[in-house]
């Protein structure tokens, strides 16, 4: 059975984030403006790095899903929703620089990471500074409720990526592991995302909580597909720096499969790889999991997720975020597809 076969094919979808982002061009421009105005808050010696982290923020994903949680058809974004989405955006700049310094990484949306640009001791400190930004915009709302969340949900961001920094160099984990740490340090923002796009747009109580679980189960099988693109993705195409899971021993649902299939003398001498005892062999590593059907494995977990997403928003079919949001699941369909698989596979 091939990928294609695991991921229904609707050839009406939209193919990529920016095309169903366009309809957010005027807010995406709003946010933009906002976001270049806070550096203004920042020490004058620290403004350049965070700008350069500003700039390199990529799709903007959970800031559109703030946005199209909250849709209520106008051209002009609500302050309040510009305001929130700027602060979701700063956490999870903030995570994307700790996450590169974990990770080694050297490139992130085809530009050097901040680690490679000021040094690691420099931006994990810029990070901190990106957090604690967040956290003052969301205590200006009026009602405390929105700091809380947000507080909160950085809490959850930050205990994942311990989680997951702690387990590095290690073979001891589970599936139920490797879910718990996603579901922190990834579904949380995309699940908050909404719950705070839709509380703000006014939608009912119900909607809000749909919203929410659509928000975490889509945050679940984009971080599952972005595993799966560390390994059969196109640096150019993913723009950031690939293999570096196996490289800095972090054990995600990939070669959590790939240990489970392997015979116990390759499944040895993947083990000392990921506890770094000898050098990765990403090529060998990728034959085996064509070889072994890990691709089809992880992209059938992925749709799970999306089929749980959907299910969430099923009963609300007539308010007017709900097809917007579902695009995103199909969109994110055809992106697992879209994924190269090895060369002469």
């Amino acid at each position: 059975m091939s990928a294609t076969t695991l991921i229904p094919s609707d050839p009406t979808m939209v193919k990529d984030f920016a095309t169903v982002f366009a309809r957010l061009k005027p807010h995406m421009g709003v946010l933009d403006v906002f976001l270049r105005g806070q550096l203004e808050s920042f020490e004058p010696e620290i403004r350049e790095m965070a700008d350069y982290c500003i700039d390199t923020s990529g799709k903007r994903i959970r800031p559109a899903l703030v946005f199209l949680s909250g849709w209520n058809g106008s051209e002009v974004p609500a302050q309040e929703l510009v305001r929130v989405a700027g602060v979701v955006e700063l956490v999870h700049l903030a995570t994307l620089v700790h996450d590169d310094i974990m990770d080694e990484a050297d490139l992130r949306r085809s530009r050097r990471t901040a680690s490679r640009q000021y040094g690691p001791e420099a931006a994990v400190l810029l990070g901190d500074a990106l957090f604690a930004h967040a956290l003052h915009l969301a205590a200006q709302f009026p009602t405390t409720e929105v700091c809380y969340a947000v507080s909160d949900s950085t809490r959850k961001v930050c205990a994942g990526e311990i989680v997951q920094t702690l387990r590095r160099g290690t073979t001891n984990i589970t599936r139920e592991d490797y879910f718990r740490v996603i579901d922190l340090k990834t579904a949380e923002l995309f699940r908050i995302s909404c719950f705070l796009g839709s509380k703000l747009g006014g939608f009912p109580s119900e909607f809000v909580d749909a919203a929410s679980r659509f928000g975490r189960h889509l945050g679940i099988a984009y971080q599952i597909y972005d595993d799966l693109a560390d390994f059969f993705g196109q640096e150019k195409q993913i723009g950031k720096t690939l293999g570096t899971d196996l490289q800095s021993g972090k054990v995600t649902l990939p070669l959590l499969a790939l240990l489970e299939r392997l015979p116990a003398d390759d499944r040895a001498l993947l083990v000392d790889e990921i506890l770094r005892r000898r050098e990765p062999d990403l090529a060998g590593r990728l034959r085996q999991m064509s070889e072994l059907g890990i691709f089809d494995m992880v992209a059938a977990e992925v749709e799970t997720e999306l089929v749980h997403a959907e299910a969430a928003l099923g009963p609300h079919g007539s308010l007017a975020p709900v097809g917007l949001l579902m695009q995103l699941c199909e969109t994110l369909r055809y992106q697992v597809r879209n994924l190269r698989a090895p060369a002469g596979v």
